[in-house]
């Protein structure tokens, strides 16, 4: 593969065994045409968001390196979703609820992306420390655009200790 773009991508989810789930799901990312995997989180129990009537989530981060273009990441991850047994309702009215399997692009490199279907970097990432957790242990020193280091963003999350974006409720399961 021909030096590609270095990507993030988190990881969810929590029906079944939703661990198991995610590390086949690391698995697949490796495998996709034109990417491989560079390295991924710890795997972390987190909260519900959103919907908190629900099973806690697990969540991760994986860095790829990828060749594929934006739309043509994100169609692969949906087809992952897809093989994982995720059904997407029409309407998005399932938006917040439970799911086999979850992949967000969060970064795509330095870009900014601002599509009807794709909005990066993830619009609520510098807000959610289910996110924030895992992709600063990969990086602490990463750069998320138009927000700045994702561990100030952490930090902030912190601070405030409030609300969906607390981080003390997050637990890595190894």
């Amino acid at each position: 593969m021909s030096a590609g773009v270095v990507c993030h991508v988190g990881l969810g989810g929590n029906v079944g065994d939703a661990a198991a789930v995610l590390r086949h799901a690391l698995v697949a990312l490796d495998g996709l045409p034109q990417t491989r995997l560079l390295r991924a989180s710890r795997l972390y129990a987190t909260p519900a968001w959103g919907v908190r009537d629900q099973p806690d989530f697990i969540n991760a981060v994986a860095a790829i390196e990828t060749s594929l273009p934006p739309h043509g990441l994100l169609q692969a991850l949906l087809a992952l979703e897809r093989q994982s047994g995720r059904q997407r309702a029409a309407d998005g009215s399932d938006r917040w609820g439970p799911r086999t399997l979850d992949l967000d692009i969060l970064l795509y490199g330095d870009s900014r992306i601002d599509t009807p279907d794709l909005r990066v970097p993830h619009p609520h990432l510098h807000e959610r420390a289910f996110a924030l957790v895992p992709l600063t242990e990969l990086d602490p020193d990463i750069v998320i655009p138009g927000v700045g280091l994702a561990s100030t963003a952490l930090a902030a999350l912190t601070a405030s200790a409030s609300g969906d974006g607390r981080h003390d409720d997050i637990k890595p399961l190894d």
